[in-house]
């Protein structure tokens, strides 16, 4: 199996994780997630030595999106987005400001994602997962032994069901989906320290069935 290289940034007042994905081969790279702190993760970029060559969401809150306009202004590298999660993400500049906010609204995204989608960066090759629920678009990123799990799965919790567009009994099934990838898969979370499927499957309420975000 390649080894893929992961780099973490937490970034915003919310504590986001924004990834840089390398193909250490190649040289080639892309940003999982880009939420905040533009100007540092274009720092990030260049002192790794890659070629950014796209910017891939697991889904459109704000805080996963807004340093998008940034990194664009010096790599104009698409954006890969699922299409259900576009109006979250034509509103992102709004919503941050519900909060007290401000973020620069970012363009429309580039190119559509879907469920069995398999994106590439140098020869590092990752499937899409559609996994909605936190939100309707909401997707993964899963290969060489990784998830980039978004809002889905946390390390001893899971996404948030309460937000406009949420879906508690689609989170549900989504988990349901993550829970069966190998147990000795790396979750790489949109907030919070990294985690492994087994480990969640043993300590994560959600996943052992010790709590339910559904009844019946």
């Amino acid at each position: 199996m390649r080894i893929v290289k992961v780099a973490s940034y937490t970034v915003g007042p919310l504590q986001e994780n924004c990834y840089l994905v390398v193909d250490e081969a190649s040289g080639d790279a892309v940003l999982v997630d880009p939420g905040e702190e533009g100007a540092r993760l274009v720092g990030a970029v260049r002192d790794a030595g890659v070629q950014l060559r796209a910017i891939w969401l697991t889904h459109a809150h704000f805080d996963h999106v807004g340093a998008v306009v940034e990194l664009r202004r010096t790599w104009p590298v698409p954006v890969h987005l699922h299409p259900a999660d576009e109006p979250l993400y034509e509103r992102a500049a709004r919503s941050a400001a519900t909060y007290g906010l401000s973020l620069e609204q970012p363009p429309p995204a580039d190119v559509a994602l879907g469920e069995g989608d398999r994106l590439t960066v140098g020869a590092l090759a990752f499937d899409v997962l559609h996994l909605p629920g936190h939100s309707p678009g909401h997707v993964a990123f899963v290969g060489h032994g990784v998830a980039f799990a978004g809002d889905c799965l946390f390390a001893g919790s899971v996404g948030r069901t309460d937000l406009p567009l949420s879906d508690p009994r689609q989170l549900a099934a989504s988990l349901h989906r993550l829970a069966a990838l190998p147990p000795e898969t790396v979750v790489h979370p949109g907030h919070g320290p990294a985690t492994t499927i087994a480990a969640e499957l043993e300590t994560n309420p959600f996943l052992n069935g010790s709590l339910r975000l559904v009844r019946g």
